[in-house]
C-alpha cells in the first residue's frame, strides 16, 4: 500500500481559467489541465525565480516531488502550445 500523499500548500490563485488558440472555437478544442499543485510549481520556479528546494519548502514537499511536479506542468504546457490545445488552469 503506498504512502498517503502529502498535502501540498498551495497560496495562488490564477485571474484566468483558459488559454486557447486564437480564432478556434473552444468546442472544436481538445485541452489539457493544469492542476493546483503545477501551476503553483510553475509561479515559484520560473516567475518568482526560486530554485527548487526554495519552491519545495514554501509548498511543503520534497525536492524530488517538486522536480516531478514541475516537469510534468512543463510537458502539459509544450502540448499544449506544440499540439494547439487549450490550457485549463
Amino acid at each position: 500500500m503506498p504512502r498517503p500523499r502529502r498535502r501540498r500548500i498551495i497560496n495562488f490563485e490564477p485571474d484566468t481559467t483558459y488559454f486557447k488558440p486564437r480564432g478556434i472555437p473552444m468546442r472544436d478544442l481538445q485541452e489539457v489541465c493544469i492542476a493546483p499543485d503545477e501551476l503553483q510549481a510553475i509561479k515559484l520556479y520560473d516567475l518568482d525565480g526560486l530554485s527548487q528546494i526554495e519552491a519545495a519548502v514554501s509548498m511543503g514537499i520534497s525536492q524530488p516531488t517538486f522536480a516531478r511536479i514541475i516537469k510534468q506542468a512543463h510537458k502539459k504546457i509544450a502540448q499544449g502550445l506544440i499540439r494547439g490545445l487549450a490550457i485549463r488552469l
